[in-house]
């Protein structure tokens, strides 16, 4: 079970930094609506999130 949730741990961070790195190509790309600086801030602070409860995994189950 600590296998399970330190690999999860692991790609939810990197799903968080995959998101606030690239959330203006990201938005562009999948979202069709005008305002792109509202999408790209609603991708960071989902990364954010993201990243955020994988490192607590990570820090709890090391």
């Amino acid at each position: 079970m600590d296998l399970v949730l330190k690999v999860l741990g692991a790609v939810l961070v990197l799903v968080g930094i995959i998101l606030i790195y690239d959330a203006r190509p990201i938005t562009k790309k999948y979202f069709g609506f005008g305002d792109q600086n509202e999408g790209a801030l609603g991708m960071k602070m989902l990364g954010f999130i993201f990243a955020l409860i994988g490192g607590i995994l990570l820090l709890f189950y090391l």
